[in-house]
């Protein structure tokens, strides 16, 4: 009994387990199915969302041209002392806000300031040697008047030795046909002869006179001559002197070095005492007149881009902020151009590299309080958008 009731129950477990594993290879399958239905809508969705973005991207790409390369530029004025000096004060520290004309460095002007007392001294002298040069002139020219009056005088006297003389000749020649005919006595001849005589020695004397006053008074111009050439001389010294003098007070002012333009002062890297060279650059001033941003765009992007188009600016400072600008000017080089070491493709081989163009773009409203807060350096996303 024990055997045959086993025996009868063992077939209907075997039927009961083949059952049950029936039951759940029933079961199974649906959990799949559902599986590969999410994946198939999911893929669906990304395939339609990536669609509808590559669309939109190839849109945008008609109508646009972008570029991350982009920063933004600002005028950076140096201050560069023009005389060298030792450094007195400075007067300016890092990142300050400084105005046009505002007082950075002085330098010691001490020399300086000698030098000008010397140039005013040099400068004092030439005007007291053209004081004396012409002195000497006005001296020269009354005795040139002298002389010539004196030549006047002698000509006068020459005139009545000659009347004298014609006078004294006419008695001489009558007292000498008188006294062949004992007409007068001998001494009233030779008093006519020694009055003829005497009138051709004052007309001799009044002649060499006059002769020796004209060389006097040719002397005399020669000298006012040359006192007239030191005049020039002296006046011309004292341009010189006013000149020089002119030099060493542009040179005091320059010992106080300003501001070129209203800005912000960057790291200053000079301290009182130090030497500094004519040209070298101290540190620089940032100007605040506006900034501005230079892309640098791919030459096969440039084909639809004008001056004039409207750009959006993209700050990566200040990101989801959008500010208007337009395309101001495109650059006359490439970028590689204006390189240290510009490339020669003349020499080795050939990699053709696609070029970079600088194009600059101005923000349209300046008085943005972001466009207020741009460095130059900082990096800017830039979008063309073409006509």
């Amino acid at each position: 009994m024990d055997t045959q009731t086993k025996d009868v129950k063992h077939p209907a477990n075997m039927n009961h387990g083949n059952n049950a594993q029936h039951h759940a290879a029933e079961h199974h399958p649906a959990p799949k199915k559902r599986n590969n239905k999410r994946f198939i809508m999911i893929l669906s969705v990304l395939v339609v969302l990536g669609g509808a973005f590559g669309i939109t991207k190839y849109i945008h790409s008609i109508y646009h041209e972008e570029t991350d390369d982009a920063q933004v530029e600002a005028n950076i004025s140096p201050a560069i002392p023009r005389i060298s000096g030792y450094i007195d004060e400075v007067r300016v520290k890092d990142n300050q806000k400084v105005k046009k004309g505002d007082t950075l460095v002085v330098l010691d002007a001490r020399d300086l300031a000698i030098k000008v007392e010397q140039a005013e001294a040099a400068l004092a002298t030439a005007q007291s040697s053209l004081g004396v040069a012409q002195a000497s002139t006005t001296a020269a020219k009354a005795n040139i008047s002298t002389s010539q009056a004196n030549v006047s005088t002698i000509d006068a006297q020459i005139e009545a030795a000659k009347v004298n003389l014609w006078r004294a000749t006419q008695d001489y020649d009558r007292y000498a046909n008188l006294v062949k005919d004992h007409s007068v006595t001998q001494q009233q001849y030779e008093q006519a002869l020694a009055a003829k005589q005497t009138a051709e020695r004052q007309l001799n004397v009044l002649t060499e006179q006059k002769n020796a006053a004209a060389r006097q008074t040719s002397a005399i111009a020669s000298q006012s001559n040359a006192t007239y050439q030191q005049v020039s001389v002296a006046d011309a010294t004292i341009k010189q002197k006013q000149a020089e003098l002119e030099n060493a007070k542009l040179n005091l002012s320059y010992a106080v070095i300003t501001a070129p333009e209203d800005g912000l002062v960057s790291k200053v890297n000079v301290q009182p005492g130090q030497f500094v060279q004519a040209g070298q650059s101290l540190f620089s001033i940032v100007s605040e007149d506006g900034v501005w941003v230079v892309a640098n765009f791919k030459e096969t992007q440039l084909d639809k881009m004008k001056v004039g188009q409207k750009v959006t600016v993209s700050v990566d400072a200040y990101p989801g902020h959008k500010i208007e600008a337009k395309l101001s000017s495109f650059s006359p080089a490439t970028g590689a151009r204006f390189a240290l070491l510009p490339p020669d493709n003349a020499t080795g081989n050939f990699v053709k590299v696609v070029q970079r163009v600088p194009v600059k773009i101005d923000f349209v409203n300046k008085n943005d309080e972001v466009v207020k807060q741009l460095r130059p350096g900082m990096n800017v996303n830039v979008d063309v958008h073409l006509d």
